[in-house]
């Protein structure tokens, strides 16, 4: 079988949890270019740089705001270069998964005081909220569930691998 060029892994081949860190990167990206599109965003003459005033929904469901769009940009950028080692797709996927759990608590805490509110800059409505819920602990669970034996040939792994 053909190795890479550093006479390590196969070529070609690349852990679970890599592939996954991958897609989830890329379906960030998707998000974030499509929340800029007339159309599949509505309501876009009303979409705003942040905050609760952007009238635009992703979908026709998720507020979305010139600012939430780049971090998705943002967060999908990071996601493609963080999945080039397994380490970084581990962190990529826990830590975000984390991340979106902690922008879950954030939609309530937002919602519970008052989504009129100057702190609601992102913004997030209840769509938002429960999508951030999956995200986090699906994130999560890709992280932790695919990532037990990758780069190891087989033997279990320690948490930060040395390819």
């Amino acid at each position: 079988m053909a190795r890479d060029a550093r006479g390590g892994r196969a070529a070609g081949h690349r852990p679970r949890v890599q592939v996954a860190a991958l897609v989830v990167a890329g379906v960030f990206l998707l998000i974030g270019v499509l929340g800029f599109i007339p159309g599949i965003t509505t309501d876009y003459g009303e979409l705003r740089f942040g905050g609760h005033h952007s009238g635009a929904h992703l979908l026709g469901l998720f507020q979305v705001s010139i600012l939430h769009n780049a971090v998705h940009l943002l967060f999908g950028l990071a996601g493609l270069v963080l999945a080039r080692r397994v380490s970084g797709a581990r962190v990529f996927l826990a830590a975000g998964g984390a991340i979106y759990l902690a922008l879950w608590i954030y939609g309530l805490v937002i919602e519970g005081l008052s989504p009129e509110g100057g702190a609601n800059i992102l913004p997030v409505n209840d769509a938002d909220n429960w999508l951030h819920l999956a995200l986090g602990f699906g994130m999560i669970a890709l992280g932790l569930l695919l990532s037990s034996q990758a780069g190891t040939g087989g033997r279990l792994d320690s948490p930060a691998d040395r390819h």
